[in-house]
């Protein structure tokens, strides 16, 4: 039999990092993070990087292990997250993978392949000209679906996928998983999310300014770095700027945060393995694991 791996996905704010604690303690499993930004190292509170309080001894995976000032790849995530898989397995124990970068984990299980296209540097400057709206609408163009799963702000996702299309014409659609591992995907969808985004936007915010000047003046991520990295950063950045007032960040930041939740909705809907549950439903959900384990 496959060894299992279970995969807990949702959108911002729904309470996932909580959820996969409380199933670690539960069924003697181990945590990866699938997260693009919380790989980062200093990138907490900007990314609701969970604490170690709330690790609750259970350990976690792939957080702050990379450098902020460079890029953290699909194929890096792929590669390191495998040999997570296989050392907790080598414990016996269970593999929870967990977070909201969809493409992460598309990759890691198998449901998409990465192509093999080395960066293309004649292309990259060319490109990196380009406002990422202006990125936004070419690749609009060329495939609608992964435009509108990257969203329209991230230059360097952007980038990389005009970059695979120019190469092979194409981008690797999504396809049936190819594993040696089973997996159990389960899904928080909360009816309240635009209002859980906002509080915890509303608690957050106060720490995540202070977090970011600090980033910028200790040289560890320059305004332009913060813009790349999207979403809390990049408006705290032009608040820090005095682009931006205090309301007017809080409002844009809001916005921006509740469109992401609903790409991540988007991007996860189409694997029809996802069983879906609310946060407070955690018997059922706990049953449903237990069934398939």
């Amino acid at each position: 039999m496959k060894k299992k791996i279970l995969v807990i996905v949702g959108p911002t704010a729904s309470g996932k990092s909580a959820l996969a604690v409380r199933l670690a303690k539960k069924f003697n499993g181990e945590i990866i993070s699938a997260d693009s930004r919380q790989v980062y190292k200093g990138l907490n509170i900007g990314t609701g990087k969970i604490t170690r309080k709330d690790m609750r001894g259970v350990p976690h995976y792939l957080l702050d292990i990379a450098d902020p000032q460079k890029q953290f790849s699909a194929s890096d995530y792929k590669k390191l997250a495998e040999e997570k898989v296989r050392y907790i397995v080598q414990k016996g124990k269970l593999p929870i993978v967990v977070g909201g970068t969809g493409f992460y984990i598309d990759v890691l299980t198998g449901a998409v392949s990465l192509p093999d296209v080395p960066p293309n540097k004649f292309l990259r400057k060319k490109l990196e000209k380009e406002s990422a709206e202006r990125l936004f609408i070419m690749l609009l163009k060329k495939n609608r679906e992964r435009a509108l799963a990257i969203g329209p702000h991230n230059k360097v996702r952007l980038i990389r996928a005009l970059e695979i299309i120019e190469k092979i014409g194409r981008i690797p659609p999504l396809g049936s998983p190819t594993s040696k591992y089973s997996f159990i995907f389960i899904g928080l969808k909360p009816d309240n999310l635009d209002e859980r985004i906002r509080e915890r936007l509303i608690m957050r915010l106060p720490s995540i300014i202070r977090e970011a000047n600090k980033l910028n003046k200790r040289k560890v991520l320059s305004y332009k770095r913060m813009h790349e990295l999207g979403l809390e950063y990049r408006y705290v950045a032009m608040y820090l700027q005095n682009k931006l007032n205090k309301l007017d960040m809080f409002n844009k930041l809001n916005t921006e945060i509740r469109r992401y939740a609903k790409r991540q909705m988007t991007w996860f809907k189409r694997n029809k393995g996802i069983v879906w549950f609310k946060p407070e439903r955690y018997q059922d959900i706990e049953k449903n694991i237990k069934s398939k384990l």
